[in-house]
């Protein structure tokens, strides 16, 4: 996201500011919106940029990143060093940042957690699909997620391991790419426009258009998306797509691991059919357009 500079205003003295005090607003005119000077302006007119920057901050803390400092936050923020060294001292003081004395560089603090787990415990649709999951991770012994679209990737908001064995234990708080398979299955479920809108993203690979294609006549087809291979080699995986009875949006349920327990044949069948059983359970009612 790109943030508009901050511009310096001189308050206007002497003479000048004596003429504007002589002026005052008309009664029951409005007050006018100010804006950045430029006129370039792209962001929406209630965006608060201050707020938008601490959480562009926050954002770079994903589950792979164990500590970052002020230059690597500037760095993946884009923002000036002088602005992140604010945001991390106010989201420091805030307790939303831990700061490690023998390194100098910042982690997320225990005040996040209070946030994380408040939308964890207050989201219906994990409640109601963890039963399900837990049934098709021990009956498959593979990996079964729950993601939600966020930003520009999908980020995991329940995970349940069928075996000990995998040596792939993807967490809560996982950001896969919108080229997984689960992303793949978000971007078919959307309408046209929408999904046009999200494929014109830079971070996309060259190939998407095509996997999208693929991927839309997939869920046509089976209900389901399917990735043989595609992401890690020996990996192969299903996501279904649905949108949820509670009201909470569009979410996607993924099953993989590697192709020793999940061929491509049990994907294409035994899976799909538990898939579409569960998106069943909790979206009895969906569409794909």
């Amino acid at each position: 996201m790109e943030f508009n500079s901050y511009h310096r205003f001189k308050y206007k003295t002497g003479k000048h500011q004596m003429q504007s005090l002589s002026q005052p607003r008309q009664p029951g005119r409005p007050a006018r919106r100010k804006r950045p000077l430029g006129g370039n302006d792209s962001s929406p007119p209630d965006l608060i940029e201050a707020l938008a920057r601490g959480l562009s901050v926050m954002r770079c803390f994903g589950p792979d990143v164990g500590s970052l400092g002020n230059l690597d936050l500037a760095e993946r923020t884009g923002l000036p060093k002088s602005t992140v060294s604010r945001i991390v001292h106010t989201l420091l003081t805030l307790g939303y940042l831990r700061y490690h004395t023998d390194t100098g560089r910042y982690s997320p603090g225990y005040g996040v957690l209070a946030l994380g787990y408040g939308c964890l415990a207050n989201l219906e649709v994990r409640q109601l699909a963890r039963p399900l999951m837990e049934k098709l991770a021990q009956a498959t012994g593979a990996a079964v997620a729950l993601g939600a679209f966020d930003g520009e990737s999908m980020i995991y908001v329940d995970a349940i391991h069928g075996s000990a064995a995998l040596y792939l234990r993807l967490p809560v708080g996982y950001r896969a790419g919108m080229s997984s398979t689960m992303g793949r299955a978000y971007l078919a479920s959307l309408p046209e426009s929408e999904r046009e809108k999200l494929l014109g993203s830079p971070g996309l690979p060259p190939g998407m258009r095509a996997m999208m294609k693929k991927a839309c006549n997939e869920l046509k087809e089976s209900g389901c998306c399917y990735g043989i291979g595609d992401w890690q080699p020996g990996i192969n995986a299903v996501a279904a797509p649905f949108a949820t009875l509670t009201g909470e949006g569009t979410f996607v349920i993924s099953c993989g691991g590697p192709r020793t327990i999940l061929p491509e044949s049990r994907l294409r069948r035994e899976i799909t059919d538990s898939l579409n059983e569960i998106v069943y359970k909790l979206s009895p009612t969906l569409h794909i357009a």
